[in-house]
């Protein structure tokens, strides 16, 4: 995944878990508004979420941001 989007993913998490606490969970979803404008973004992140990793629809914020940031 590009740069941007790991960004985001690590902004989205960090203000999921301030709103929420540390335990929230969410699903790639969070990451992109309810109209999709891009749709190979999202598959990417989807492949990236479900195929490569095999994580649950609902995963912690705080698993997710620590992924992200260590490349995997």
């Amino acid at each position: 995944m590009n740069t941007e989007i790991r960004e985001k993913i690590i902004a989205v998490c960090e203000e999921k878990i301030s709103k929420k606490g540390e335990n929230v969970g969410l699903s790639f979803y969070a990451f992109f508004e309810n109209k999709n404008t891009n749709p190979s973004l999202l598959m990417e992140v989807a492949t990236w979420w479900i195929m490569t990793h095999k994580l649950d629809h609902f995963e912690k914020a705080l698993k997710i941001k620590k992924m992200i940031r260590q490349g995997v």
